[in-house]
């Protein structure tokens, strides 16, 4: 009866495509309403200017072309997904696609455009769009490394009209709705005949809360509220995204904008080094609560940090080599003596995962140069007693460490030292955040000091599989190939409970860890930030799972604290104390530092 209907075979896949889902569960529920974000406070007012800073000026502000915090940050005020998420429960949530169907067999997924959804210049956003994502994303030409890999599970979508279009996955994935869900969609009435490539700072089109206003190049950037904003009715953004403008300031050095914070010209610094929250932000504004000095206790997820090694290029595709590496830093020296002993060692790639249930069995890396000089010996290095470096083949043992920011140097000169004892020269090669992001994007490193953040629902594919170590613009920067990991990968793919991934992910954790990709460094778990006296802020400070960056959507500009601040300068006095800690409920406070 279907083939007797269709004119054509577009017809035929289309009408195929809706009765594979005409038994579909439907989302959202029919028992689920928008309600206001409970996370956001009903005090919060419109107006005035958040200025933040922001770290050194990314290479483009387009995300699917660099996949820095900052740069998704700001891209993610331009462009909206398909879904949202819930403050709280991170359960999805209606956006762009006002609802959407799943097939029984969890590979067909149909989403519905919301007909209120537009344009900045007043166009609709339509199925086209999301097409021309797509399209755009798995582009071999294009450099969207990382975005490929869970796009590729799909095949091409089927548009059925203007606001209806169905993506089928070639396989069963847990990640697949989320991976739909969080497509950030492109305006192809704006992009269709440009070169992806080139489209870094200019999206004079687009369908979130802010728009870009003036960028002065390695200086700042200035987000404007998008007054065209569709959304902005909506009861789940009320109180929400306050500031009329959003000023991102750039500074290669964090010292210079640090003193810059202190002098007023920026409102929100977010502290990441211990010596600075320890050591600087003392004096008046500190102690007459100016400057407002707390550290946030929240579900974050727990990302990692260390010195990445290039598995791709000799030396460091030997095992023995890479734990040698690892042996001779001296991560407890550097916490005690440039750190103030605020963080914890790191000794696992998903240091969240662990509990008091599932504890981590992994055994910490300690500082051994003994063990070190066997290894080295064992891996065929032997120092020429002539030069005191190690040898292999007559050629000395040199390592080309890239780094962008010059706050690291007094760590490097720790390992330096160090490497340099057992005969093992380190040279520090520093660049810009573009020239490095640039570098990374095609592999071009030794080492290099690499963090990454996570998320709640781990997927560990474009980090840890083989097939990822070729990609341009991936994340497997090390080049990891193992076949257990990639067993493992495969096998948490299909199971859609997350305890039981976790569980998988603890396996994974533990084959990576034995293989030394990265000599990890430390973490701490929680946030930590200095801002001037007149905000607003909900009671949490910031979002439940959110660092600084929660401030930009949930703050607000009050009026009345700026002129409380202003008369306490004025008058050199002190302004009511605000709490240091700020924990979010049942959020045990140092969980992860006593692990």
């Amino acid at each position: 009866m279907i083939i007797k209907w269709c004119k054509n075979i577009k017809s035929l896949i289309v009408l195929l495509l809706i009765s594979n889902v005409a038994l579909a569960q439907d989302f959202p529920s029919k028992n689920w309403h928008e309600s206001v974000d409970e996370l956001a406070s009903t005090n919060a007012i419109k107006g005035g200017a958040l200025s933040i800073f922001a770290g050194q000026s990314p290479k483009s502000f387009n995300y699917y072309l660099d996949t820095n915090s900052l740069t998704a940050q700001i891209f993610g005020f331009m462009f909206e997904t398909l879904l949202g998420a819930n403050s709280v429960t991170m359960h999805d949530e209606p956006n762009i696609a006002s609802k959407w169907q799943i097939s029984p067999d969890k590979l067909t997924f149909k989403f519905w455009i919301d007909p209120a959804a537009k344009w900045s210049d007043g166009q609709p956003i339509t199925a086209s769009d999301v097409l021309f994502t797509y399209d755009t994303i798995l582009n071999p030409k294009n450099m969207t490394g990382p975005h490929k890999v869970g796009l590729e599970r799909f095949k091409r979508p089927v548009i059925i009209n203007d606001s209806q279009i169905v993506f089928t996955a070639k396989t069963i994935h847990w990640s697949n709705l989320s991976v739909l869900g969080g497509l950030q969609i492109l305006p192809k009435h704006i992009l269709a005949n440009k070169d992806f490539n080139k489209i870094n700072f200019e999206f004079p089109v687009v369908s979130g809360p802010y728009k870009l206003g003036t960028h002065n190049e390695t200086i700042s950037l200035t987000m404007e509220r998008n007054q065209q904003w569709w959304a902005q009715n909506k009861m789940s953004n009320r109180y929400k995204y306050n500031f009329d403008k959003l000023i991102f300031k750039f500074y290669a050095d964090r010292n210079n904008a640090f003193e810059a914070f202190k002098k007023g010209d920026i409102d929100l610094f977010a502290v990441y080094t211990a010596k600075r929250w320890v050591k600087d932000a003392v004096g008046k504004s500190f102690d007459k609560n100016w400057i407002i000095k707390q550290r946030i206790y929240n579900f974050k997820p727990v990302g990692f940090q260390g010195f990445a090694m290039n598995m791709r290029r000799e030396p460091f595709n030997n095992l023995k080599l890479r734990k040698a590496l690892s042996l001779l830093l001296n991560r407890e020296k550097m916490n005690t003596q440039l750190m103030y002993s605020q963080y914890f060692m790191l000794n696992s790639y998903y240091p969240d995962i662990y509990d008091l249930k599932h504890k981590n069995s992994n055994k910490k890396i300690v500082f051994n140069k003994s063990l070190a000089r066997k290894l080295l010996k064992e891996a065929g290095w032997v120092v020429n007693p002539a030069t005191g470096l190690q040898e292999k083949d007559k050629k000395p043992l040199v390592i080309k460490f890239l780094t962008r920011d010059a706050s690291a140097n007094r760590f490097l000169a720790i390992y330096r030292e160090d490497l340099a004892d057992v005969g093992i020269q380190l040279k520090i090669i520093q660049k810009d955040w573009a020239s490095w992001a640039k570098d990374m994007d095609s592999y071009n490193f030794d080492m290099t000091w690499a963090a990454w953040g996570a998320g709640i629902r781990k997927n560990p594919e474009a980090m840890w599989h083989s097939k990822e170590i070729n990609r341009p613009s991936g994340i497997n920067i090390t080049g990891f190939k193992n076949t257990q990991v990639d067993t493992l990968i495969n096998k948490q793919m299909g199971i859609f409970d997350m305890d039981k991934r976790h569980e998988i992910c603890r396996q994974i954790d533990k084959i990576v860890y034995s293989q030394y990709p990265y000599a990890l460094l430390w973490m701490n778990s929680y946030t930590r930030l200095l801002y001037w006296n007149k905000f607003g802020t909900p009671k949490t400070v910031l979002s439940k799972y959110g660092g600084e960056s929660s401030a930009y959507v949930y703050w607000w500009f009050d009026e009345d604290n700026l002129l409380d601040l202003k008369d306490a300068q004025a008058d050199d006095e002190a302004l009511p104390d605000m709490p240091l800690d700020v924990v979010f409920p049942m959020c045990a406070k140092d969980t992860l530092s006593n692990r």
